[in-house]
């Protein structure tokens, strides 16, 4: 059942309309657990419930169920157990040896009718997996303060960050705790950013200042800054004393501007190349992985330094351009003459215009001084944009 998470979810005409994003189970004292059905996530990042006697076929790769689904929001019953949420990782017994839960299995008993059979475990000081009955377990009815993580983490391995991020949302207050204690720093950054403000704050606060501090240094400065102005005063100027100050400077300066201007939703780490550099270096600097598509989506010229703020700002060169001209020539030559730079003081409502005008998906930010600041694009707008919930939202 921890395979299933992700799982694309189909209708009996083939259209997928979500993933799997959780099971529910209920308990039985002395008897296996009945599978009552799928928690999954349709779009807008809305959780519907998916009865189990609707489902038809289970295999890799697509859940496939019959007749309508009901597209009311999931709620959690008293009497529900999330099965990848709230069962992996437990601490059981197994004829009195102490295991640790990474997995189990459902089988349909009769027709239309899951039950729990299986559960894998693997003793806590040496990891030798095991697959025993349910029967054979006891520990599951004990509350436990510390779960761990491990299981949920391999769960959670392939998804996306927003998407790990909405399932931290909805997992009990304990839960989002171990897990988040668990993550590696760069993955925790990752899905923090796309958090709302009170779990990010939550979040941060069970982490003890260091690694705060850590985790902080790992995220986007924009998104840094955005986290950082929604802590108290006293802690935010804490945790940026104690990152390392090539890492705090940028958040500095963008702590400084207004968090509805063009400086406080910028990123102040575009791709920067000087007009010396070649189109075949710049489409190389754009392949990087972890640029999101609207950073990569064009490169910002200047004279050196080029890093923000950079020398003398000279334009941009925009990544179909990039396609078009041959590998060895300059960027000074291949720069876009007809956009413009914004000013930091812009207003939301006057960078959004500005997008929508020219089509752009990205534009630079250029301080009084010519020198480019950062850039603005168009999901940093939308974030500031939406309403504040707009994360939490799945109902609308």
């Amino acid at each position: 059942m921890a395979r299933l998470p992700g799982t694309p979810v189909f209708d009996p005409v083939g259209d997928q309309i979500g993933r799997v994003r959780d099971l529910v189970a209920g308990l039985r004292p002395g008897r296996r657990p009945n599978v009552h059905g799928l928690v999954v996530e349709v779009q807008p990042r809305r959780r519907v419930f998916l009865p189990i006697t609707r489902v038809r076929r289970i295999e890799a790769g697509a859940v496939v169920f019959s007749g309508r689904l009901n597209m009311r929001r999931f709620e959690q019953r008293a009497s529900e157990t999330l099965v990848v949420g709230e069962l992996l990782d437990l601490s059981v017994r197994v004829g009195g040896e102490p295991v640790t839960v990474y997995d189990v299995a459902m089988e349909e008993v009769k027709p239309s009718t899951w039950e729990i059979t299986k559960v894998a475990v693997y003793r806590r000081r040496r990891r030798d997996p095991r697959v025993v009955d349910w029967s054979e377990v006891s520990g599951f009815d004990v509350l436990q303060q510390d779960q761990g993580a491990a299981g949920l983490i391999a769960a959670f391995a392939s998804m996306r960050a927003a998407d790990v991020a909405s399932a931290l949302h909805h997992l009990p207050a304990k839960r989002r705790v171990e897990i988040a204690r668990a993550l590696e720093d760069d993955r925790l950054a990752d899905v923090l950013e796309e958090l709302p403000p009170d779990d990010q704050v939550g979040i941060l606060g069970t982490l003890g200042p260091e690694r705060a501090a850590h985790v902080l240094e790992e995220m986007g400065p924009d998104d840094a800054a955005d986290l950082l102005h929604e802590l108290p005063d006293e802690q935010a100027t804490e945790l940026l004393a104690l990152m390392e100050p090539g890492e705090a400077a940028p958040v500095r300066r963008l702590l400084t501007y207004p968090e509805d201007s063009a400086g406080g939703v910028m990123t102040s780490e575009p791709v920067i190349l000087p007009p010396s550099s070649t189109v075949a270096e710049a489409l190389a600097q754009i392949r990087q992985q972890d640029l999101s598509p609207a950073v990569a989506a064009q490169v910002y010229v200047s004279r050196p330094p080029t890093e923000t703020p950079t020398g003398t700002y000279l334009g941009v060169a925009h990544f179909q351009r990039l396609l078009r001209e041959p590998p060895s020539t300059l960027l000074g030559a291949a720069l876009d003459p007809s956009i413009d730079p914004i000013r930091p003081e812009f207003t939301l409502i006057e960078v959004t215009s500005y997008l929508a005008n020219y089509n752009l998906v990205a534009a630079p930010v250029v301080d009084e001084l010519g020198r480019l600041v950062g850039a603005v694009t168009v999901d940093d707008v939308l974030d500031h944009l939406l309403p504040e919930d707009w994360r939490e939202r799945d109902d609308t």
